[in-house]
This record gives structure tokens, C-alpha cells and sequence, in this order.
């Protein structure tokens, strides 16, 4: 994988010049919804500027929560935090056994940019997703953010994805989540969202 910021998903945007060039994860916060004042928790962190363009958003009244793999993957987050200018709490724990509290945040994101939820069994999954949904409040939403092959010029010049594409939407259906869709395909990533009933 190339380094930031010529890395595979910025370096396609050097190469469209009607594209804007000041924010490189625009889609990705724009798609995500988070404002001001959201508790946001993200499991997985394929990329950690990616995620603290996310988390910025939340301000000093939100919070985000970022469930990562290892104490390396947790080093390389607070660097990026820390130049975003934002506070990310970052928990090394299992996804299958989130360390925080039931109904207590408005966003939960699964990062498949890396491949880590795709590559899963189907009952580690579950458990994941089952989590997922014991953290969120009622009405809350799960988005998944995953990686597609790019199209056009910037496909010809980007490296394939780094996992195949994976349809997280019946793992997502199979637990409490409805009205489970895919929101939209652009940039080499691919959106999903569910919501948990409300009570």
C-alpha cells in the first residue's frame, strides 16, 4: 500500500482536476451524516486520517470511539488524531466484545476498506454485528464502508482494492437492523446502512 497522502485513495484524486483537492475524505464524511454533538463508534481503521476526518464532526459536545485490532493500529490513529486537531478514544478490544456501554451511541461503523468484517465467519459476524447493535440507541444507525474496483481514469491509475467487495446486508438484516440498503457506490467505496427499531 502506497503511503498518505499518495496513497490508493487519495492518489485518484490528483488525477481528476475537476474533483476539489482540499479534502480528500469529503464523500466519506458527507455519506456518514455525523453532526455535531453525535456519539460515533467506528470498529476496524483501515485508514486513520479517513477516521479522524469522520470524528472531527462530533465536536467537543460528541464523541468517537474507535474499536482497533492492536496497540500499533492505536499509535497510528492518535497521530492522525492528533493532527486533525480532534479526540478519538481508542479501545483495543475485540469487535465480537465491545468494551462500552448498551444504547449509548447515535452512529456505529464498520470499516471493510481493509477487508476485516468481509473476512469474517459467519458466526463472528454475527457477534459483531450483534454488538453493533447493542451499543446503538434505538433508531440509531450502522453504516459499513467497504471497497469496490474504481472505474475510468482513476481506475486504470489506483490499485484494486485491497479485500473483495462483500454485501454485509444480510448480516446486518439477520440481527435487528432494518431497512437495511445500500446507499450509494462512488470513488472506489461502496456504502451500506441499517437502523435499529426504535423502542
Amino acid at each position: 500500500m502506497l503511503a498518505h497522502p499518495l496513497d490508493e485513495y487519495t492518489l485518484p484524486m490528483l488525477m481528476n482536476p475537476f474533483r476539489r483537492h482540499d479534502d480528500p475524505y469529503q464523500l466519506v464524511v458527507r455519506m456518514t451524516s455525523v453532526k455535531m454533538g453525535d456519539r460515533l463508534v467506528q470498529v476496524g481503521c483501515a485508514n486513520p486520517d479517513q477516521l479522524a476526518a469522520i470524528a472531527s464532526k462530533v465536536g467537543l459536545s460528541g464523541r468517537a470511539v474507535a474499536i482497533i485490532a492492536d496497540e500499533g493500529a492505536v499509535e497510528r490513529l492518535q497521530r492522525a488524531a492528533s493532527k486533525a486537531g480532534v479526540l478519538i478514544d481508542a479501545e483495543v478490544a475485540t469487535p465480537s466484545a465491545l468494551p462500552l456501554e448498551a444504547n449509548a451511541f447515535d452512529l456505529a461503523i464498520i470499516d471493510n476498506m481493509g477487508g476485516m468484517f468481509g473476512q469474517l465467519s459467519a458466526a463472528d459476524r454475527a457477534a459483531v454485528v450483534g454488538e453493533i447493535a447493542r451499543v446503538l440507541r434505538p433508531g440509531g444507525r450502522v453504516m459499513v464502508i467497504g471497497s469496490i474496483p474504481r472505474t475510468g481514469l482513476s481506475g486504470l491509475l489506483a490499485r484494486a482494492p485491497s479485500a473483495p467487495p462483500f454485501d454485509p446486508t444480510p448480516a446486518l438484516q439477520a440481527s435487528v437492523f432494518r431497512t437495511v440498503r445500500t446507499l450509494a457506490e462512488r470513488d472506489g467505496y461502496i456504502f451500506y446502512e441499517g437502523l435499529k427499531p426504535r423502542l
